[in-house]
């Protein structure tokens, strides 16, 4: 299950699963269908405020995330970086689910003083807390991807961010460095279907893949 394939790293998490003939069948849930070629892919248009049965499934990929800007308020966002995102992992795991893969940010820390790193940092330990038997956890710097071809507004200063990293790349610790969406996604694929128990967090660092 992709929750979020309409996005930078949920498409390619898709993507990426489409090409693996092991996989049976791939569920897509969001706030809108989302076409593909591939017969075994099946969308699922839900509402997350209240989110009904969703299909069995046995890995989980979770790629919901917005911006404050772009969400228009503080409880706006936290519906979908925290209520949305724990909703979709809570009805997987009842549903059979054992191994999640989730999309948080770099500075991820329940106790920031910082509206968007707390959310992001209470939403992991919400996750944690709900028994799955493989947790892998990324946590991006800046993502390095199209928002264009996806028909997303550019977040400000993005462009701006993503040229001086590409210029400044070799001068910036690995971790702050920007990465790009798919290796976000086959980072987090590899490290979920190693199936390695309890919980694993990936820095951004530890994303890139050359």
């Amino acid at each position: 299950m992709v929750a979020g394939a309409s996005g930078l790293v949920g498409r390619e998490v898709l993507a990426a699963l489409s090409t693996d003939k092991r996989v049976q069948a791939i569920h897509l849930v969001g706030r809108r269908l989302v076409s593909h070629p591939d017969p075994r892919v099946q969308s699922h248009a839900v509402d997350f405020a209240a989110l009904g049965e969703l299909p069995a499934v046995d890995e989980v990929y979770i790629a919901l995330g917005t911006t404050i800007r772009v969400a228009g308020s503080q409880q706006a966002f936290r519906a979908i970086d925290f209520d949305a995102v724990l909703a979709v992992a809570t009805q997987a795991l009842r549903n059979g689910a054992r191994r999640l893969g989730v999309v948080s940010a770099m500075g991820a820390d329940p106790q920031s003083g910082v509206f968007y790193n707390r959310v992001k940092g209470e939403a992991e330990e919400a996750l944690k807390a709900l028994g799955y038997s493989v947790l892998v956890i990324a946590r991006p710097s800046l993502l390095d991807g199209d928002r264009d071809a996806l028909g997303q507004q550019a977040r400000p200063g993005e462009r701006v961010g993503l040229a001086l990293a590409r210029w400044l790349k070799p001068a910036i610790p690995v971790n702050y460095r920007a990465v790009r969406a798919r290796d976000v996604a086959l980072s987090l694929i590899d490290a979920v279907q190693q199936g390695e128990p309890g919980c694993r967090v990936l820095l951004s660092g530890d994303l890139q893949r050359g």
